[in-house]
């Protein structure tokens, strides 16, 4: 498929565009039907909204508050009544306004507060928050600000009235691309190779929201999913390019022809990324088994996304490619190759070290990144699950201070009122009710509504002393529930949306270990399977587990304990919200196995090879954690740019997300993990037996194809026709066998201290070894098939060929000029 998507390169882009702009097309004449929906069956909050929204349809939707304070007088004077009357009259009249409800009407008595210098009107429009027109929604904002005056505060809040608070849509997705794109460049030293990832991430995080936009017509998606689906869309999509990148640089600068390149970077990763990209839809489809409906949602969103972005990795990065050729290497690149040949293949500098560091002191090294990750984890031990509300919001929005105004004129509560639901209800049994209810600790205002005619269904409004984030609150839930509601000897239902919340955080915490336990079982059977090995997928599941209780260390110290919130710009601290642990591990899992995939598949590679665990850590580490380490900034500065999304769980998402991939790839992935390997030695890669039998094959790596030697000459050199052409051949499984030969100038004398390093066609180095004063050399082969050997030669011309070693030794004679290579 890389080879057809490589020749065929302008109908694959083609095709690409003209998937992204009808997709555009069909998404902006639809538009969307997003559904916040968090509350669950068969919970005490869910009964008590069935009700009310049967009852009280026309009270279904999101309030919306116009708030205003003096800070002397009264609300109630004429010069304060003057200016808001017309105000309230004038946003009454606005076409998608419903209703607006005035503190200065008789039934409207209770919406000032006992002091009296603070007042609310409740404006409700005609559609849900997410419906409403954003025009309308400035329109009301505009409206009202004009009362504003000295000594007169004029605050809006409520859901629709937060979405025109949001920065425009995509400015979080494009500064992280743009703190991606400095990062590739700094990476590749190429404008033409820094678009590359940056292209792929668009074309298939693109497809992916407008796909979640058409698919909100035809099932429940939250409002969050296509945020969440961009965010690790764009982590995802960026990275998977970048790794099959690099492999095709690399086999370029080693002297392949683009094409073969391509062909073989798909071939070795482009497989890991398939097989990566499957690990994270698998880690989030892990979320199916909280048996949560809003979740599904987020799972059909993120898992469309990841799936878009790899198929966009594996055929429109092969078609980009080919528009490419050489071009993919910098101009110094491209003139360093042509004057001195392929480069050598073996790991060098700062990477190589720390490998070698790594080695030589594997218990220290894993002893400091155990202590800095359990100092990271300490706070999740006080982790409170819970909800975000306007109270988060910054201090200078005017959501945030109108939940203040309200907070301090009617009490902390006020913002987050319970609902008291029953039916079939006497009127002496309510009144028992309500007077019990007043009596009991943390309740400031109780009061019944009037049923509506033709209906049993009777409401209670119970409004706290405390706010609706505080522990308090929820232990007031608890005693109506378990104390006071068994004593009426009704059936009462306590709703309302702290208790929708508690009641979602309650049941996340139950069902949060199976889930765990189920994605990481998961997880384990697929690098079992994969890499042969029990260790290898116990010690992911370890790391895994240890970069969650750090990440989310973080996560409670910034937004539940306030440490820097403000700062950054996130709000005012609060509980962490109740969905968020589910779909960060889903996340966090899952770009976990990534690495853990692109790290031990090229030690596994070697330890096939060579059986020398040492050799295949060392190397693994060193050829791999450059580009772990690149892709992981990559990811970091993408979620870290969602803190701009002006959404609290958006936020949050990025931030914990941001902390856990700095953790996992600088500390675990090129650290813990391979200390921990070079100390439990061979054991890493130890099976039973009897489980190898049984388990089926599916390798990361390409299967090694049998390939029959090509024709040599009399003298045992190979011919032409030996020579593979654009084909990406593999190793034969032979034994072990040699090439060698002489190194010779154009007039015959030997050419002494010319290095020539023999590599096999996945770009692995197989040996190298230096020329002898009569010119002669030898190198050896693990087995039989088709290889790259490359000459380098200081006052000669670089020289590359591709080699055919069947079962015998091959005699392959080299000759360097000044002009070029002939055998």
């Amino acid at each position: 498929m890389a080879r057809w998507c490589y020749r065929h390169r302008l109908v694959v882009v083609v095709l690409w565009v003209g998937v992204l702009f009808g997709l555009g097309a069909a998404g902006s004449t639809a538009g969307t039907d997003y559904s916040d929906n968090f509350s669950l069956p068969d919970t005490d909050s869910k009964q008590a909204l069935d009700l009310m929204v049967e009852a009280f349809p026309q009270r279904s939707g999101d309030p919306n508050t116009v708030v205003w304070r003096v800070p002397e007088g009264s609300v109630r004077d004429a010069a304060v009544r003057e200016r808001l009357d017309p105000v309230l009259e004038e946003i009454a009249g606005m076409k998608g306004v419903g209703e607006v409800a005035s503190p200065y009407t008789e039934a409207g008595a209770a919406q000032i507060s006992e002091d009296g210098r603070t007042a609310y009107a409740q404006v409700t429009f005609a559609e849900q928050a997410n419906a409403v027109p954003k025009e309308l929604v400035q329109d009301v904002v505009d409206t009202a600000g004009e009362a504003r005056r000295d000594g007169l505060q004029v605050e809006l809040g409520g859901q629709a009235i937060t979405r025109i608070q949001e920065p425009p849509t995509g400015t979080a997705e494009l500064v992280g691309l743009g703190a991606a794109a400095v990062v590739l460049f700094l990476a590749f030293g190429s404008l033409f190779a820094m678009s590359l990832p940056l292209v792929v991430a668009v074309f298939g995080v693109g497809t992916g929201m407008l796909s979640t936009m058409l698919l909100s017509h035809v099932t429940d998606v939250p409002e969050v999913a296509p945020l969440l689906g961009s965010l690790i869309g764009l982590g995802v999509g960026i990275d998977y390019a970048l790794f099959i990148v690099t492999r095709h640089r690399k086999g370029v600068l080693r002297g392949m022809e683009p094409e073969e390149a391509a062909v073989i970077a798909l071939n070795t990763s482009g497989r890991a990324v398939l097989f990566a990209g499957g690990t994270v839809c698998i880690a989030l489809a892990g979320m199916l088994v909280m048996n949560m409906r809003f979740l599904d949602g987020v799972v059909i969103a993120t898992s469309l996304t990841v799936v878009l972005s790899v198929l966009a990795a594996v055929t429109l990065l092969p078609a980009l490619l080919g528009v490419l050729g050489k071009r993919v290497l910098s101009r110094r690149q491209r003139r360093r190759l042509a004057a001195e040949g392929p480069e050598p293949v073996e790991a060098r500098g700062a990477a190589a070290r720390w490998s070698m560091t790594v080695q030589k002191r594997p218990k220290s090294i894993a002893l400091v990144a155990v202590v800095v990750m359990a100092a990271l984890a300490v706070p999740v031990l006080s982790l409170r699950l819970g909800a975000t509300d306007q109270g988060n919001h910054r201090e200078d929005t005017t959501t945030r201070q109108a939940y203040d105004l309200l907070a301090e004129g009617f009490g902390p509560g006020f913002n987050g009122p319970l609902q008291l639901v029953t039916e079939d209800a006497a009127p002496a049994a309510v009144q028992a009710l309500v007077e019990r209810v007043r009596a009991t600790e943390g309740v400031a205002q109780v009061a019944a509504m009037p049923s509506p005619p033709g209906s049993d269904v009777t409401v209670i409004n119970v409004v706290p002393t405390t706010s609706p984030q505080s522990e308090a609150t929820d232990r007031l839930i608890d005693t109506l529930r378990d104390e006071i509601v068994p004593q009426s000897g009704e059936t009462v239902h306590v709703g309302g949306v702290t208790a929708v919340f508690k009641d979602f955080a309650a049941v996340t915490g139950d069902r949060l270990p199976y889930f765990i336990g189920a994605i990481i079982a998961l997880g384990f059977l697929l690098l079992l399977i994969a890499f042969r090995s029990l260790v290898v997928p116990l010690t992911a599941a370890v790391m895994n587990l240890i970069a969650a209780a750090a990440s989310f260390g973080v996560l409670v110290a910034v937004f539940q304990w306030g440490w820097g919130a403000e700062a950054l710009g996130v709000g005012k601290e609060g509980p962490i919200t109740a969905f968020l642990p589910v779909i960060m591990l889903s996340l966090l899992f899952g770009l976990s196995m990534d690495y853990q995939v692109f790290l031990v598949s090229r030690m596994h590679e070697e330890w096939v090879h060579t059986k020398d665990n040492a050799r295949a850590v060392r190397v693994g580490l060193a050829e791999t954690s450059r580009v772990i380490n690149c892709a992981a900034l990559i990811m970091i500065c993408v979620f870290s740019a969602f803190v701009l999304s002006g959404d609290m769980e958006g936020a949050m998402a990025g931030i914990g997300l941001a902390a856990a991939v700095a953790l996992d790839a600088f500390i675990l992935r090129t650290a813990l993990v391979p200390a921990a390997m070079h100390l439990l030695g061979r054991s890493n890669w130890w099976l039973p037996a009897g489980l190898e039998e049984r388990l089926p094959h599916l390798a990361v790596e390409p299967k090694e194809e049998a390939q029959e030697p090509g024709p040599v000459h009399a003298d045992g050199r190979a011919t032409e026709s030996a020579v593979p052409g654009p084909r990406a051949w593999a190793p034969v499984e032979e034994a072990g066998s040699v090439v060698y030969g002489f190194v010779r100038a154009p007039d015959g004398e030997p050419v002494a201290d010319v290095v020539l390093t023999l590599v096999s066609t996945g770009g692995r180095q197989v040996d190298r070894v230096t020329s002898l004063a009569d010119g002669s050399y030898i190198l050896s082969a693990p087995s039989g098939g088709a290889y790259l050997l490359a000459v380098t030669a200081g006052a000669h011309e670089p020289w590359a060929r591709h080699i055919m070693i069947g079962g015998d030794a091959l005699v392959h004679d080299v000759v360097l000029s000044e002009v070029g290579a002939s055998r």
